[in-house]
């Protein structure tokens, strides 16, 4: 797991227009799965876009500290490693 920002920032820089899972915890014992593209990469955010065959919305957002804090975890198509 990269230890810092910038680091998780530059690898997901690597992987822009990839397809993957984000898992997020949603609560209490509870967790969602959505399937997308990493759209884009910003100073505090990187963007989705949906699979629209399962989703109601276009695109999400999450900020880097939901990587570094493990709220989040990322699972990509090419390698099945975890950002």
């Amino acid at each position: 797991m990269p230890t810092s920002i910038i680091t998780i920032k530059h690898k997901l820089d690597l992987h822009l227009g990839d397809p993957l899972t984000v898992v997020a915890r949603a609560g209490r014992k509870k967790i969602t799965r959505r399937r997308g593209i990493l759209k884009g990469t910003f100073p505090a955010v990187f963007v989705v876009d949906l699979d629209q065959e399962q989703n109601n919305f276009k695109h999400v957002s999450y900020s880097y500290t939901d990587l570094l804090t493990k709220n989040i975890s990322l699972k990509f198509d090419d390698d099945e490693a975890e950002a």
